[in-house]
This record gives structure tokens, sequence and C-alpha cells, in this order.
């Protein structure tokens, strides 16, 4: 069996981990592979399901809920000429999981165990099949320990969250004030750190970025040094 490398980015919220994670697949022709759509899309599933998730994100009493739904949550990572997509139940939810209320739901389920172990199961089958970057909180440190390359990209909570909003505005969203998109960042980065099964941390053998002063180019650039410096190339078939 071929030997498969796997690149893992983690970060906070906002770091641009997805943009790049992108990127980088793109230009050493490995699959991309967004865990933070997994995770939407059982937060959407949750919801059309009636889970109510209006309280505070550090509310823990739909646990036994969201348990409850695994059971009949059926999850299908797709490559669409390149692209992944997500099915639920055999529903196509790539367009659907973006917007704020799942953002939001997203963040609450990440923080059960149970939904994690289910969603990692899965993200490991597809580590071993594959050439993939993959990018989230616990990659590194939990998901794929024994990644090729790892790295953590940050950038301050002022910077992401500027981010954020820009993003936001672009696509016609103003729903919500910048204040509302930091404060959100800021509640997002307590909950991400702070939850007790597999939190947002830097693996020790993690290379740092930070990416508050580069632009997103800038940032690609750095990410792609990193892997070309840690990747040991073999004479056949190593990456570019």
């Amino acid at each position: 069996m071929s030997r498969h490398y796997s690149i893992a980015l983690d970060g906070p919220s906002g770091a641009g981990k997805s943009t790049i994670a992108k990127a980088i697949a793109k230009d050493y022709g490995f699959i991309y592979l967004d865990t933070g759509a997994m995770y939407r899309s059982f937060a959407l599933y949750a919801l059309n399901s009636g889970v109510d998730f209006s309280g505070a994100i550090s509310d823990r009493g739909n646990d036994k809920a969201l348990i409850a739904l695994l059971d009949s949550f059926t999850l299908d990572v797709r490559y669409v000429d390149g692209v992944q997509r997500v099915f639920v139940g055999g529903e196509d939810y790539t367009d659907l999981i973006r917007t704020s209320e799942v953002t939001r739901a997203a963040s609450a389920v990440a923080v059960v165990s149970a939904v994690r172990i289910r969603m990692v199961k899965l993200q490991r089958k597809i580590a071993e099949d594959a050439d993939v970057v993959m990018d989230g909180r616990d990659i590194g440190t939990y998901v794929l320990p024994n990644a090729s390359v790892k790295i953590f990209i940050t950038a301050s909570a002022l910077a992401r969250a500027r981010r954020r909003y820009r993003e936001l505005i672009g696509k016609g969203d103003g729903s919500r004030t910048f204040e509302q998109v930091y404060a959100d960042m800021i509640e997002r980065d307590k909950n991400d750190s702070s939850r007790s099964f597999a939190p947002l941390a830097r693996a020790e053998d993690a290379a740092l970025l930070d990416t508050t002063d580069l632009d997103l180019q800038q940032s690609i650039d750095a990410v792609r040094a990193i892997i070309d410096s840690r990747i040991v190339r073999e004479s056949s078939g190593s990456p570019a």
C-alpha cells in the first residue's frame, strides 16, 4: 500500500483555514476535507428535527436530544468535479449550511463528544484512503495525531472578525453588525477552547502561523513553505 500524506490545519474561527486549505489541496493535488461542513450538516439536521438552539451556546440541555438524533443521521461526503459536497439522508446540504443560525448551532453540537466521535471516525477513514488536507479545531491533536504536517493558523480576534464581517457583506448578508460578529467570534473562541472533549489547541509538533498581518496569498505561500520544509520527499510519487 502506498503512503498517503495528510496535512492538518487547525486554528480558531475566521483564521482563514478553509480558504488556505482549499488552495493548498489544489496546489498539491490532494483532497480537501471540510470538517466544519460535517458538523454544520448535523447542526442543520438537528434544527430541522426541532432542536432549539436559541439559548446560549454554553447551554448543554440539548445533549440528549442531539445524541438521540445520531441514530437516524446519515452523512455522505462526495466529491463532484473535485469539490466536496455533503449529503444527509440523500439530500444535498452543501448550499444550506452557511447561515448564521447553522453556524451558531454547529458550535453547540461540536462540543458533544458522541457527535465528534461519529464525525472523526468518518474523517479518519477518508484520510486512510487518500492524500488529504483537513482543517478544523482538533485535527492535529485528535483526528490525525500522526499527520504528515501540522500547522496551527491563527490571527487576532479583531482581524478575524473583520474578515468574517467582510465575507458576510460580500455575500449580501447585512443581518449582523460588526459588533455582533466580533462578540460571536469571542464567544466561539471561548466555546471551542473550553470544551472538555478535544478542545481547540495547538499540537506540540505543529508549526505556528499568525496571519494577522498577512493577506491571503502571503498566508498560502507561508503554509506551502512549511509543508515543503516538513514533508520528506520520496523518490517515487512525492508531492510537488
